[in-house]
This record gives C-alpha cells, sequence and structure tokens, in this order.
C-alpha cells in the first residue's frame, strides 16, 4: 500500500479527497480556512507542521509547577526530627489540622448513616454536574440561607474539599499581575495557590495582642488598582481566632471603600466556643460581594471525603453573570465534587443532631483551655487564648532562649529533647509563634503541657546572653 497524503479540506462540510493530493502547498497539503491538515493513506487526520529534529532530550517542568510551593512542607521537611526515644511522640503540628488523626473526633452516625444510604440507593455512580447535583446545592443554600443573605441553588457551586472551592475563587477574581491581600499569620494554601498563578501576595497584619484582629490601617495601606481580592478567614487558622461582629463590619468598609471583593474563608464557621459568636461576612455585607467557602471537613469531622463549597453571595449584581458563568467554566475543567457525598449530602445537614456540634465545641474549648492555662505560666512563652477552630498559636521571647536562633529551632529541639512536634509558626510567615493543634486526646494535651514546660524551664535565661544582644 502506498504512503501517498490525502487531503481534507477542514471547511466545516467535512469534505473528504477522494484520491492522491494535487494540492498547489508542498508536502500533500491544502491551506483552508479553517487550517492546514493532512491526511496519511491509513485515513489518521493530523495537522500539518514544519519538520524539526531536536538534538536531544530537553523536557522541563513548567512555570506554574516551578512556582508552586506549600511553605509548611518547605519548613518541615527541612527540619532534623529526631525524637526523644524514651518518650512516645505526640504531634500537636499537623499541618492540615485533620481532627480525625488521634481517633478521638469520630464523625457523628447519622453522617455515616447518610453516606450508606446513598451507595445503597445506587443513584450516585455516575457523574454529576460540574457544579454539584441540583438537589444538593440546594440543600446548602437551604442550610446556610438566612434573611441578611438568602441563598439559592444558583449561588452555590459544590467542589473537591474547600482547598478546590478556595482555588477557583482565587482563579475566577484575578489575574496574573494582580495582587489578593493575604492575613498574616495565615493559611499557607492562599500563597501557594496565588503564586503558581503569577499572582502577587500582600500579606496582612493580624494583631495577637488584640486577640488577632486584623490591623484596619496596615490592611488598608496595602490596596492599590491591581487588588483583585481581600480574603478573610473566620474563625482562623492558625489562630483560632473569631472576629466580632463590629470588627467584621470594620474590614467591610474597607472593602467597600476601595471596591475590593472578599474571598471569605469559612470552613470553621460555627466552630466557635460558647460565649462568641461568629457572623457570616455575607449576613454584614450591604454592597461587598463575597465569595464564601466552607464544606464538611471541619464542622462534621470528615476532612478526607472531600466536599466542599462556594456560596455566591452578589451584592447589587457587582459579579453579575459574567463571575458565575465564570465559576462554571472553572469547574469544568475537573468534575470535583464526589456524588456519592453529594447524595448523602441533605442527609447531612438536616439530620446530624445538635448534641454532636455541641460535644465537639465542648472539647476543643476544654483542650484550649487545658493549653492555654498550663502555657501561660510557662516563663517565655505567652499563648493567646482561641475562640474557635482548633488552634491556638503560643508566642517565643526569643531573647529569653539563647540556645535557639528562631522559632524552627525550637521546635526542632523540643522534637528532639522532649519528643514533641509542634509547628513552628515561620510556617505562616510569622516568625517566633508555634502553632498547636488542639485535637489531641485530653489526658495527651497534658502530658504534652507538661513536656513543654520542662524543656523551656531547662533553656530559659532571665536575660539574654546570646547573640541577639550583639546585634543591637
Amino acid at each position: 500500500m502506498d504512503n501517498q497524503a490525502y487531503v481534507v479540506q477542514m471547511n466545516g462540510n467535512a469534505v473528504h479527497g477522494k484520491g492522491p493530493a494535487k494540492c498547489p502547498t508542498p508536502n500533500g497539503t491544502r491551506v483552508t480556512g479553517n487550517g492546514m491538515h493532512r491526511v496519511g493513506a491509513n485515513g489518521s487526520l493530523y495537522p500539518a507542521k514544519g519538520k524539526s529534529r531536536r538534538l536531544g532530550w530537553d523536557v522541563k517542568p513548567s512555570v506554574m509547577a516551578n512556582n508552586t510551593v506549600n511553605p509548611i512542607r518547605a519548613i518541615v521537611d527541612s527540619m532534623k526530627l529526631s525524637p526523644n526515644p524514651d518518650k512516645p511522640m505526640i504531634a500537636l503540628s499537623i499541618a492540615s489540622g485533620d481532627p480525625t488523626v488521634f481517633g478521638n473526633l469520630p464523625t457523628d452516625d447519622a453522617v455515616l448513616r447518610a453516606m450508606k444510604d446513598a451507595i445503597d440507593s445506587h443513584q450516585y455512580n455516575g457523574y454529576s454536574p460540574s457544579i454539584g447535583y441540583l438537589k444538593s446545592r440546594q440543600a446548602v443554600a437551604n442550610f446556610y440561607s438566612s434573611s441578611e443573605a438568602p441563598l439559592t441553588a444558583e449561588d452555590v457551586i459544590l467542589t473537591s474539599g474547600c482547598s478546590q472551592a478556595i482555588d477557583l475563587a482565587i482563579s475566577v477574581l484575578c489575574n496574573p499581575g494582580d495582587n489578593i491581600l493575604v492575613p498574616c499569620p495565615g493559611f499557607s494554601l492562599y500563597k501557594t495557590l496565588a503564586v503558581s498563578m503569577g499572582i502577587e501576595v500582600k500579606l496582612y497584619n493580624l494583631l495577637p495582642d488584640r486577640s488577632w484582629e486584623v490591623d484596619l490601617p496596615h490592611l488598608e495601606s496595602l490596596i492599590d488598582e491591581r487588588t483583585s481580592c481581600l480574603i478573610v478567614t473566620n474563625p482562623s487558622n492558625p489562630c483560632g481566632s473569631v472576629f466580632t461582629k463590629e470588627h467584621i463590619q470594620k474590614i467591610l468598609k474597607v472593602a467597600s471603600r476601595h471596591r475590593v471583593p472578599v474571598l471569605a474563608d469559612e470552613i470553621y464557621g460555627d466552630m466557635v466556643f460558647p460565649g462568641c459568636s461568629s457572623p457570616s461576612l455575607a449576613s454584614l455585607s450591604s454592597d461587598v460581594p463575597i465569595l464564601s467557602c466552607g464544606g464538611l471537613a471541619k464542622r462534621w469531622l470528615v476532612p478526607g471525603w472531600r466536599m466542599g463549597w462556594i456560596l455566591i453571595h452578589d451584592r447589587n449584581e457587582v459579579f453579575g453573570p459574567a463571575i458565575r458563568q465564570g465559576l462554571v467554566k472553572l469547574s469544568q475543567r475537573i468534575l470535583g465534587a464526589c456524588t456519592i457525598i453529594q447524595g448523602a449530602l441533605e442527609s447531612i445537614l438536616n439530620n446530624t443532631p445538635q448534641s454532636f456540634y455541641s460535644n465537639t465545641i465542648s472539647f476543643l474549648k476544654s483542650n484550649s483551655e487545658i493549653c492555654f492555662n498550663e502555657l501561660s505560666t510557662v516563663p517565655g512563652l505567652n499563648p493567646v487564648m482561641p475562640s474557635g477552630a482548633m488552634y491556638l498559636m503560643v508566642g517565643i521571647e526569643v531573647d529569653h532562649f539563647p540556645d535557639f536562633k528562631d522559632d524552627v529551632d525550637f521546635t526542632e529541639h523540643l522534637v528532639t529533647e522532649q519528643s514533641v512536634f509542634c509547628l513552628p509558626a515561620s510556617a505562616f510567615e510569622y516568625p517566633n509563634f508555634f502553632r498547636i493543634v488542639v485535637t489531641v486526646p485530653q489526658e495527651m494535651m497534658v502530658e504534652a503541657c507538661g513536656r513543654i514546660r520542662e524543656f523551656c524551664q531547662r533553656h530559659y535565661r532571665p536575660s539574654s546572653s546570646g547573640s541577639n544582644d550583639l546585634d543591637q
């Protein structure tokens, strides 16, 4: 069989040539209004292109891949961790804040039954629409809708966990060269995603001596004409702080003044200790459009189920149809939310008893109080009592610990001597603090605090005689 090329004219009518190519162009090709193509003798269609021969293999990772860095992994993976063999390891550092690690915080039986029923129904084994089943989106809308911030199914995008929700929200609002405002300390994923997309990250300060409120003048000073998004995390990871209604209103006033939309990371919404309240940002916004990101991971204690969502709170139709259509298009890149979880979602939201939430929050508050009270009396440490979420931040008076150069060195030696691993807050770009995850069993928390006390008593010096003095 000969290897002559046959011509296909790509003119919208799918007309195939019937014989050997008689073409006005070389190599058996024809230029048409829709491009230049060739057909081999075996009928395969492929675009024509000039011959090139590379001298050798040269396969490189993309710019996006090279620009993708997880600050937590970058720091933790570089630490020299050699636990004390005489003491069992206590990990208070869980980077992802996974509440299931120690087995003491199981999800509710009603959540498991909903999953089993969804599986047994055999209705959720196929693909769903890219934004999720209508029934499942309506269930989320009903659960979170309020008179101040009403929602319909059209305002909900289901995603593969809250992380994908954040990814889609940043992607729809920002272009390369834009900048976003990110809390410091704050969840490292924001920077990981933004930098990989060529988006500049500007860090606005949180104030530890004011229970991690936003430094509003600093926030406002960072805004310019390329600021495309303000990220607000409430309740906070890594701080465990909860903003008051009044403080949220002040944040929204800054966003309103400068016409900056808000990405509200509210994955810890409603995980607030008794005596505090955590209104959603959307419920307090009259003119600032908000994309609120949440999911099942924390409140329902099932992070591995990867069910998240975006709630579109469009104020005065600032987003309009374009942002909604953009989110739909982005959701079509990869079908995200698991269909079985979607099938169980309505039951999970409506049938999980309030006692389950209350018991979880009571445990987290009790553990936080134990940790705060124990470490408050340790010389050289300054814990900040949280009001929600799963975390507590502890300040280190580094001048009183001359044996260590920074928080990474401090926490590294804490592992070596006491087999207690806390996450250095340099991972959140906030040095001289460390973060504790308070989901561990209570007896483990007490033991860990005792070891931290012993470690600090050994290394604490009333006045520093180390290099910090020499540098001044």
